[in-house]
């Protein structure tokens, strides 16, 4: 079953989360409707800003639990790396 890492954020350099997932649609919407009592409702971390597609989750599993664990700095460039406007990502998610 494939999996997905992923990271939101509530604006360019603000407060982020690192998720994962095996239905990248379905959870964006449920954080981006607030169906998600926790961190990303308190904080209105809803943009997608990243992500990444595991063929196995337990491989998403061990990439997120990585990711968690790096400084504020590393994720800032991962994401730009890839994202540099912060742009919403989340059409993308149309061809999953």
């Amino acid at each position: 079953m494939k999996g997905y890492v992923y990271i939101l954020a509530s604006q360019r350099n603000g407060t982020l989360y690192t998720g994962v997932t095996t239905d990248l649609p379905r959870r964006l919407y449920e954080h981006q409707n607030n169906l998600t009592p926790g961190f990303t409702t308190r904080y209105g971390v809803k943009t997608l800003v990243w992500f990444e597609e595991h063929d196995l989750v337990t491989d998403a599993i061990a990439r997120e639990k990585a990711i968690k664990n790096w400084p504020r700095k590393w994720k800032l460039d991962l994401i730009e790396a890839a994202n540099p406007e912060w742009e919403d990502i989340a059409h993308y998610l149309h061809s999953l």
